[in-house]
Order: structure tokens, then sequence, then C-alpha cells
């Protein structure tokens, strides 16, 4: 099957907005670089930065609870570390987030910003070496999502689907609708990049808020299981062989 990769994205910080890059450089065994490297703690869930181990996205603010987490615009500076929210073009917050008085200033700006729907002191967490903020600790290391099974769904649901909704970091096209699915433990390269396919991407409530407006306008999930029996959409995958790649580049299941 002849596909390319059409765009590649990372979310910084586990739950707000993602970030379209124009290239990445993936390391064998390695998590997507700058991806899910922090989170927001929704009142103390007792995670260790001392020994990190998987919490429950809920412990955090994420969209499957906080839909209005959407309507924030965030960027966030690798080099500096300084991540800054907007809310309808007004800037609500700018923090050094490796800096206790940067967290605080965002800390802050999301605590009248979320109102009742915080449960406890907000508190931004930082994933230490070897740990990231991810659904599934074990096997999300990188995400791809194939747009041709987007473009089934949305048929199938008779709307249109911004292939945002599923928070994936590589966007592919090319490959028949769901043939992602059936290929657990297959190799694949991207460009340069060998990756092997994990496991299946099962979703969650995240996906029926829109990302533009922060409105739960659709059960994506409910449209899942009524047109294939499950709730899975897109897949987790490892770093085999790392290298460069950037939109354009090609696709393919080695032999």
């Amino acid at each position: 099957m002849s596909a390319r990769l059409v765009s590649i994205h990372r979310y910084p910080v586990k739950g707000f907005s993602p970030e379209t890059l124009d290239a990445v450089t993936l390391e064998a065994g390695r998590f997507f670089p700058g991806d899910r490297l922090y989170a927001v703690e929704n009142g103390p869930c007792g995670f260790d930065p001392a020994a990190p181990a998987y919490k429950q996205k809920t412990d955090f603010l994420v969209l499957m609870r906080n839909a209005r987490l959407a309507a924030l615009r965030t960027s966030f500076d690798p080099d500096t570390r300084v991540f800054t929210l907007h809310h309808e073009g007004a800037e609500l917050a700018r923090g050094d987030l490796s800096m206790p008085e940067g967290r605080a200033a965002v800390e802050t700006a999301l605590s009248a910003y979320m109102g009742k729907e915080q449960r406890g002191p907000l508190q931004v967490l930082e994933a230490p070496e070897g740990h990231r903020f991810t659904d599934s600790l074990r096997s999300g290391f990188v995400s791809l999502l194939n747009l041709a099974s987007v473009r089934d769904l949305e048929a199938r649901m008779g709307v249109a689907l911004d292939p945002l909704r599923f928070r994936m970091n590589l966007h592919l096209d090319g490959w028949e609708p769901g043939a992602e699915l059936e290929m657990a433990g297959r190799e694949i390269t991207v460009g340069a990049v060998r990756l092997k396919i994990l496991k299946r991407t099962e979703r969650c409530a995240a996906t029926s808020v829109d990302p533009e407006t922060g409105i739960r306008d659709l059960n994506v999930v409910k449209g899942l299981m009524q047109a294939y029996g499950h709730t899975d959409c897109g897949v987790y995958a490892k770093v085999l062989a790392g290298g460069r790649i950037a939109p354009g580049d090609a696709v393919s299941l080695p032999a």
C-alpha cells in the first residue's frame, strides 16, 4: 500500500491544544519528542516523580472531562520551557514550566478559568526522564492516525470530523480505511524511520469535543461502535530506527 505522511503534531501539555510541526527527529526506543511532557493535576493524585507510575487520565485536566480546555490556545517553546495560554485572543498566562513561579502563573490562570471543574489545587507536573503523561504508558511512544479511517467514519456518521479530535502524532494517508487496525506486530517505515505497530488506540469521550470550539457536539465513541462494533481508531507504535521525518515522506510496509 502506497501512503505518505501528511502532518505531524505534538501535545506538550496533556489535554491542551496541539502544535503542528514542519519536521521531527525520532529516536529509537524513545517517546515522541516534546509530547505529553507535562500534565495539570486536578487535585492530588499521588504522582511521585521519583517513582513515576501510570495515573488515570481523569486525575488530570483532560478533554474527556473538561471540554472547555479546547477553547484555549496554547504554545510551548521547548528551548525556554515557556508555556502560553490564550482565550478568545487574550493572553491568560505565560510561564516557564521549569520554574516554580512560571508553573504558579499557569496554575493561577487555569484555576480561574476552570471554575467548578476544579476538584482541588491545580498543579503542573513535569514528566521525569523515561516517563510521559500518555494514556497508554507501555505503548504510547508514537501515535498514528489513518486519515482514510477518519473519512470512512465521517461517511458512516454523516458528519465532518476534524482529525485533530483524535489527538495523534502522525497523520498518514494512502492506506485503506481500517488497515492500520490489523497491523499489530508489523513494521512500517516513514521516510528513514522504522516503526513497529504495537496496539490499537481505544477512543474515549475526548473525541466528542470540537477541537476549535470546545463544544461537546458529537458522540464519536458511539459512532465507532455503531459503525464497526469497536471503539478503536489509530494505533500506537515504537521507534525501532530513528531519523528525521517531514510531511510528504513515503510510508511503506516492508515485505
